[in-house]
C-alpha cells in the first residue's frame, strides 16, 4: 500500500504525522530545524511565495501581502465574512461566490493559500521518507459544512495530494487518545483551536469509536481571544498617547503595520499569561514607546464571553446524545487555546470532572489523522471509526419547506428513503432541490444541488409516487436518487458541493502549482540564506562593539572585510554566494568567539572568588 500521511490543517498552525510501523504509534514529522508546528501563514512577496515562520515574519513588514487564518474563509462567500473584514490586513474582493483575496499584487482564493501550507507539509514528509507522497488524510472542524469540506479537498488537489479521507478533528483526537488507553465509556472531546470550536461526544468500546453527537462554531477560537485583547490594547494606547498620535497625525486603527504589532503582542501576552499571573508589554511606535503590565485577570475578564460561547454547543451536543454531564466518563482537551486556564476551569465546571490533556493539545489532531491514515493503509486493523454527518440533509418540498431525510449527527455511512409526489395535475417533470442545514425553509439552508426527474406520466396531482433515496458513503459524499415507482423513471446525482471554484479553476491552480513549484522553493531557500546572514551580521557587529579589545588590528580588519563581502552578497540573489560568505564570516570570527568565551569564564571565576572572600570575611 502507498504511504498515507495525516495532516492537521489548522487555523494558526498545521502539522503532518505518520504511524511508525516499528512501534505502531503515530509521530509528528519535524522540519529540518526540529520544529513540528508550521504557522498557517503565507506571504506573497515580490521575490516569491513564503510559508510558515518565514511568512509570519512578514506580518509587520508586508501586512497587506501576508495571509493568515485563511481556514476561516474556506468555502465561504463574501457575505459570510464581510463583518470581520475590518480585522484583516489583506483585502477581500467583493463579489458573488467564493471569497477572493488580494495580497501582494495578486488575487488568490482560500484553497490556493491553504494549498501552499499543504504543499510545505507534503515536502516535509517527502524529505523525511525520501519518497514521493501522494495521499493524505486531512482533518477539518466537525461543524464544517459540505462546501468547506470540498474547499479543503480542492486545496489538497492543488497541493498535489489525493485527500483520501476527511476526518473531523475531535474524532481524530479521540483516535490518538485511544491508542494510549482503549477504555469502554463515553468521551467528550472539547476542541478549541485558533479559529474554530468543536465538541464531539463519542462512545469508545473495544477499538470502535462511534460519534454520538457533534456541535460547534466554525468562527470561534484563539484568534478571537487575540482580537479582543488587541482592541483593548489599542484603546489603551490611544488613551495614554493621544497627544503624540495627534501630533504626528497617526491613526493606529488604520495603520496595518501597527495593528499587526499589536496583534502579535496580544498573542504573545496571551500565551505567557497561560503559565504566569502577570506579564509586561513594551511596544515602540516611532514617536513614543507604549509600556504596561497585563495580568491574567485582565485577559480572563476580556475573553469570558467567548469562553461562555463555547459552552452552548457543549450543552446541545449532550442533549443530542441523550446524556447529561454525569453521563460523560472522560473529557479530552484538544487545540492550543485549551492551554488557557479559564477555558480549563469552565470545561471542568460544565462536565463536573477534570479534563485530560496528557497528550500535546496542539499535536493530538495530527496524530489522530495519522492513525486514520494507518487504518486506511491497512497497517492498523484493530480500530474502527464511525463518524457522523454534522448537518441535516433534505429535499425542498411544496411551499419551500425542507423535508429532512438524514438528520444531523447520523452515523455514516448511511442511507434514507422517503416518498414524495407531485403538486400539479399532469406534471411530467419534478425539480429536485437538495439542501443542507437546520432551518425549516429551504431559502435559509445551504443549496447543495439541483436536478430534474423527467418523463413522469401525466397524472392527477398526488398520484405519482416518487421515492427519493439519500446515500452517504464513508467519505461523506452524498448520492441522491429519485425514482417514480409507477413508471420506473429515475434520475440521480452525486452531490459534489460547489462554492465558486469550477473544475477548470482547480485544474488551472494545479498546473500553476507545478509551474511555479521550483521557483517557489528557490525563493524560500534564498530568503532562508538571507535570514541566516542577517543573524550572523547582527551577532558579529555586536561582538565587535563589545569585545574589540580582545583581538588585534589585523584580525579585526579580516573580520570587517569578510563582513563587508557578506553584506554585498546578501544584497543579491546568488544563494550559494550568500551561504559561502556567511561561512567565511563564521570562520573569520572563530578566534574572537573563543576569546570572548575565555573572558566570560575568567569573569565568572573572579566573581566567584570575590563572593567567597566576602563570605569568609
Amino acid at each position: 500500500m502507498p504511504r498515507i500521511i495525516g495532516i492537521d490543517l489548522g487555523t494558526t498552525n498545521s502539522l503532518v504525522a505518520y504511524v511508525d510501523e516499528k512501534i505502531g504509534l503515530p509521530r509528528v514529522i519535524p522540519d529540518e530545524r526540529g520544529r513540528v508546528l508550521l504557522p498557517s501563514v503565507v506571504s506573497f512577496t515580490p521575490e516569491g511565495i513564503l510559508v510558515g515562520e518565514d511568512a509570519r515574519r512578514q506580518l509587520v513588514r508586508r501586512a497587506d501581502a501576508t495571509v493568515y487564518s485563511v481556514k476561516r474563509l474556506m468555502g465561504r462567500s463574501y457575505d459570510d465574512v464581510k463583518d470581520e473584514l475590518k480585522y484583516l490586513p489583506f483585502t477581500i474582493v467583493p463579489g458573488d461566490g467564493i471569497v477572493r483575496i488580494q495580497a501582494g499584487g495578486r488575487e488568490v482564493t482560500p484553497p490556493e493559500v491553504s494549498a501552499v501550507v499543504l504543499r510545505a507539509l507534503k515536502d516535509r514528509a517527502e524529505r523525511a521518507f525520501d519518497e514521493p507522497i501522494e495521499k493524505a488524510v486531512v482533518t477539518v472542524p466537525a461543524y464544517f459544512n459540505d462546501s468547506q469540506r470540498q474547499a479543503t479537498r480542492d486545496a489538497g488537489r492543488i497541493a498535489g495530494l489525493d485527500v483520501v479521507r476527511i476526518v473531523n478533528e475531535p474524532t481524530a483526537a479521540s483516535l490518538a487518545y485511544g491508542l494510549d488507553r482503549l477504555e469502554h465509556g463515553i468521551v467528550a472531546v472539547y476542541d478549541l483551536g485558533g479559529g474554530t470550536f468543536d465538541i464531539s461526544i463519542l462512545r469508545v468500546q473495544e477499538g470502535i469509536f462511534e460519534v454520538l453527537a457533534t456541535n460547534g462554531d466554525t468562527h470561534l477560537g484563539g484568534d478571537d481571544f487575540d482580537r479582543v485583547l488587541m482592541l483593548w490594547l489599542l484603546e489603551d494606547v490611544q488613551a495614554r498617547h493621544h497627544r503624540e498620535l495627534e501630533g504626528c497625525g497617526i491613526n493606529l486603527a488604520r495603520d496595518n503595520d501597527a495593528m499587526q504589532e499589536l496583534r502579535l503582542a496580544a498573542e504573545a501576552a496571551k500565551i505567557r499569561l497561560s503559565t504566569e499571573e502577570r506579564t509586561g508589554l513594551t511596544l515602540p511606535f516611532g514617536e513614543f514607546t507604549y509600556r504596561r503590565e497585563i495580568t491574567r485577570a485582565d485577559i480572563e475578564r476580556l475573553i469570558e464571553p467567548l469562553v461562555q460561547k463555547t459552552l452552548g454547543p457543549c450543552r446541545m451536543a449532550l442533549k443530542d446524545a441523550g446524556l447529561g454531564p454525569d453521563g460523560i466518563d472522560e473529557v479530552v482537551l484538544v487545540g492550543g487555546s485549551t492551554r488557557v486556564p479559564l477555558v480549563r476551569r469552565r470545561v471542568q465546571e460544565l462536565f463536573r470532572k477534570p479534563p485530560h490533556s496528557h497528550l500535546n493539545p496542539e499535536e493530538v489532531v495530527a496524530l489522530g489523522a495519522a492513525v486514520q491514515a494507518g487504518i486506511l493503509a491497512g497497517g492498523i486493523r484493530d480500530m474502527l471509526l464511525l463518524d457522523v454527518t454534522p448537518l441535516s440533509l433534505g429535499i425542498e418540498t411544496l411551499g419551500g419547506i425542507v423535508g429532512v431525510l438524514i438528520a444531523r449527527n447520523t452515523t455514516i455511512p448511511t442511507s434514507a428513503r422517503e416518498l414524495f409526489t407531485t403538486s400539479a395535475d399532469g406534471q411530467t417533470v419534478v425539480d429536485m432541490h437538495v439542501v443542507q442545514g437546520e432551518r425549516e425553509l429551504a431559502k435559509d439552508c445551504r443549496s447543495l444541488a439541483r436536478f430534474e426527474l423527467r418523463g413522469i406520466d401525466p397524472m392527477p396531482a398526488g398520484m405519482p409516487k416518487i421515492e427519493v433515496t439519500f446515500l452517504i458513503d464513508a467519505d461523506g459524499l452524498l448520492q441522491v436518487t429519485a425514482k417514480e415507482l409507477r413508471t420506473g423513471k429515475a434520475a440521480s446525482i452525486v452531490v459534489k458541493p460547489t462554492y465558486g471554484l469550477t473544475e477548470a479553476d482547480v485544474e488551472r491552480m494545479i498546473e500553476d502549482s507545478f509551474t511555479y513549484a521550483e521557483a517557489d522553493v528557490e525563493t524560500r531557500l534564498t530568503i532562508e540564506a538571507r535570514n541566516e546572514a542577517d543573524t550572523v551580521i547582527t551577532h558579529v557587529r555586536r561582538a565587535l562593539a563589545q569585545a574589540a579589545h580582545l583581538t588585534d588590528a589585523a584580525e579585526r580588519a579580516r573580520i570587517e572585510t569578510a563582513l563587508a563581502e557578506l553584506l554585498r552578497a546578501r544584497g543579491g540573489d546568488d544563494r550559494d554566494l550568500i551561504i559561502e560568505k556567511t561561512t567565511e564570516v563564521n570562520r573569520a570570527t572563530e578566534r574572537l568567539a573563543e576569546a570572548m568565551m575565555d573572558a566570560a569564564l575568567r569573569g565568572a571565576i573572579e566573581s566567584r572568588r570575590a563572593d567567597e572572600i566576602m563570605e569568609s570575611s
